[in-house]
């Protein structure tokens, strides 16, 4: 069984020499991000990243981003890197961002699929960069959960799905943003993002000038991190209305059609669906955002009829969130 760092209330980073150490040879540890919480190993060590897939479940033919410290360990793994891709990296580093790189021998292939290329994340959360630091190597992290499952935000959500297939867990408390990290990928000098995030395409294009959503087309040549993520269990739905009356009305039509429907909505109107199971998603997309993977999970594990799901404002990091719910309802979706 796992030995658990509890570091939630804790900010004695001392104890995080131990998960580094376990790194170093070759272990596994999950521990949290400012994004997600993470399962990392030694992102250099082809039998310590395979260990990765195997306790996720995870089909080898999709790619693991790194977690690095600091620019020197970016040049490292990384090579040919454009002044554009500089540019993004200064901007928005440490922090939510992942950039595809063209990749250094050193890497393993077995952590790109045998691509060229490989993902940079530099974590602005304290445990993870200090991990980073500490185990002195870049740390294969793709998120802490189950393939094709949301991924893990809060201690208790993950524990028990691996508890038995890595040596440490940091419980570091809940993740302050909630959902993964932005994936960009620069291409004859304009940047692709593949995934959005809370860093938001708006913010991208203020730095290159323009950009191109890939996730919108859904292009999976491009893709670093092509699998099907948050997929419910259960029936689910997602209903889109920018008129509120609207919006619940068609809601309340789909719920009386089933005997035990689940609803989440966003604060606002928990109140207007009395009658149903309702799950509050919060008063704001930051707040929607940081609880949308445990609120789904919470959701799923009612095994209700249905879920139906209340669509959010498709800007900002709305975009991030209405992209991971599409998924999670398997692009099933309503616009009314």
């Amino acid at each position: 069984m796992a030995k658990v760092l509890d570091l939630k209330n804790n900010n004695d980073y001392s104890k995080l020499q131990e998960a580094a150490d376990i790194i170093k040879n070759g272990g596994l540890v999950l521990f949290p991000t400012e994004t997600v919480y993470g399962i990392g190993s030694n992102g250099l060590n082809e039998n310590a990243i395979k260990k990765i897939y195997i306790a996720k479940g995870r089909n080898e033919n999709n790619p693991i981003n790194l977690l690095v410290s600091s620019m020197e360990m970016i040049n490292r793994v990384a090579k040919d890197i454009s002044e554009l891709e500089y540019k993004l990296m200064t901007t928005f580093f440490p922090g939510p961002l992942t950039i595809i790189l063209n990749k250094k021998a050193i890497v393993p292939s077995i952590l790109t699929a045998n691509q060229d290329t490989v993902g940079i994340r530099m974590p602005s959360g304290t445990i993870a960069k200090k991990l980073v630091e500490l185990s002195n190597v870049p740390i294969a992290a793709p998120s802490a959960n189950v393939s094709g499952k949301p991924s893990g935000t809060r201690f208790d959500d993950i524990y028990n799905d691996f508890k038995d297939t890595v040596d440490c867990i940091i419980d570091g408390g809940n993740s302050s943003i909630g959902i993964e990290s932005t994936i960009v990928k620069v291409l004859d000098g304009v940047p692709h993002i593949l995934r959005p995030g809370s860093i938001t395409d708006e913010q991208i294009k203020e730095i290159a000038g323009k950009v191109i959503k890939d996730y919108e087309s859904n292009n999976s040549n491009l893709l670093s991190n092509n699998d099907k993520h948050y997929t419910l269990t259960s029936k689910s739905v997602l209903v889109i209305n920018s008129d509120n009356d609207k919006l619940i009305c068609k809601i309340n039509e789909i719920a009386n059609t089933y005997s035990f429907p689940v609803i989440m909505c966003s604060h606002k109107n928990i109140n207007k669906f009395k009658s149903q199971k309702v799950i509050d998603l919060g008063s704001n997309l930051n707040e929607i955002a940081r609880d949308l993977f445990s609120n789904l999970k919470k959701a799923d594990n009612l095994s209700p009829d249905i879920i139906i799901i209340e669509g959010v404002k498709n800007e900002g990091i709305g975009s991030a969130i209405m992209n991971r719910l599409i998924t999670s309802c398997q692009g099933n979706f309503i616009n009314t």
